[in-house]
């Protein structure tokens, strides 16, 4: 019996170590974007900052958002998907619509933003919910093909649609603002190829660090819950986690959801940047799914952390390096290849364990 109960406090003993060191790491995630912010606060209050740096901050918060969201999909699910622009896409036209169709009934600009906010994610996750349904049946570059495809069919519908509004309701049109058949009080809101304009400025370096840290929260501890646990598992070895009677399609589906979801957050947040908002390849096309996807890579796939800093630095160097922004593409195709060149390469992946296996021995010696 003294056995079983030492056995049994052992095991409590070592969740409970496991589990503080999750905390530990997850704090540490946090305290990094908390310090970020204060950075930025210093840097600005010290009058030492560039108007152009100042204006990437915004779009900093919305590509971590994004990478951290990928993430959860190409790193925890272990899926490759392309359309994550589209996403963003139906999540930023969602919200900037709300924003701007409710400015009568809801005076609030900041009350409208929350809630477009709200809007946006749910769309986005309407949306995942629906492609998941057929796409997450196929596998690797099929998934990534399909995926890619749904990117810029819903780029190309956007700018065909016209939405406008008067005292009878919304109207819709796929034809020209004049087919909207709109009375004398008739506001159109979405115009075609030119989008959403007038979209109030919203956005701000200080809300894009909160919703950065809503969705650390929910992503880090839906990966150490026992959901995260299954959808890893799924990743790992999907035969040996249905024969354990985990179900394949829920997991994979609220993962795919989750991700979407998060993305159109991105989107709400990006929007309300933009005083002008167009469904353009340069903002929501191939590129930019491309880009989010080095994102991740870079950083590592599956590491949270690594995908928020290279989301950082990657956006940044650019700016900081004019010299070099035509070339961007071309740098991160690299950058890319490189990384899947260090992480998957037989010789490369022997290096490194060489190297870590040198560095524990160095410890070993130090603290003998």
């Amino acid at each position: 019996m003294k056995t079983k109960k030492t056995e049994a406090g052992a095991k409590a003993g070592t969740k409970n170590t496991a589990k503080n060191k999750v905390t530990v790491q997850n704090l540490i995630t946090y305290a990094i974007v908390i310090a970020f912010w204060v950075f930025i606060q210093i840097w600005s209050s010290t009058g030492n900052m560039t108007s152009l740096f100042k204006g990437l901050l915004v779009p900093i918060c919305t590509y971590v958002i994004l990478a951290v969201s990928l993430n959860l999909t190409v790193g925890i699910l272990g899926e490759l998907s392309l359309g994550h622009a589209g996403f963003m896409c139906v999540g930023a036209f969602s919200g900037a619509f709300f924003t701007k169709a409710m400015a009568g009934a809801i005076p609030s600009v900041n009350v409208r933003f929350a809630i477009a906010i709200l809007v946006g994610a749910a769309t986005a996750a309407v949306f995942g919910f629906l492609i998941g349904i057929p796409v997450l049946r196929l596998k690797g570059d099929y998934l990534a093909i399909v995926t890619l495809a749904f990117g810029e069919i819903i780029k190309n519908l956007i700018n065909v649609f016209y939405v406008g509004k008067d005292s009878n309701g919304l109207h819709f049109s796929m034809k020209d603002v004049a087919s909207l058949g709109m009375g004398a009080d008739g506001e159109v809101i979405i115009k075609g190829a030119q989008g959403i304009t007038g979209t109030p400025k919203a956005s701000n370096f200080t809300v894009g660090i909160i919703l950065v840290l809503i969705v650390l929260v929910i992503v880090l501890n839906l990966i150490h819950s026992r959901t995260g646990r299954a959808i890893m598992a799924i990743r790992d070895n999907r035969i040996a986690a249905e024969s354990v009677g985990i179900h394949i399609t829920k997991y994979k589906l609220l993962a795919f959801t989750i991700s979407a979801s998060i993305a159109g957050v991105a989107g709400v947040l990006y929007a309300h940047n933009l005083s002008s908002l167009a469904a353009t390849p340069k903002n929501f096309g191939y590129n930019m799914s491309i880009m989010i996807l080095v994102f991740v890579v870079l950083g590592g796939i599956g590491n949270i952390r690594g995908s928020m800093i290279a989301a950082v630095v990657l956006t940044a160097l650019p700016e900081l390096l004019r010299g070099l922004n035509n070339y961007r593409m071309l740098i991160y195709a690299i950058v890319l290849i490189a990384m899947m060149l260090f992480n998957s390469a037989p010789k490369a992946i022997e290096m490194r364990e060489r190297f870590f296996a040198g560095l524990k021995k160095k410890n070993r010696k130090e603290a003998a």
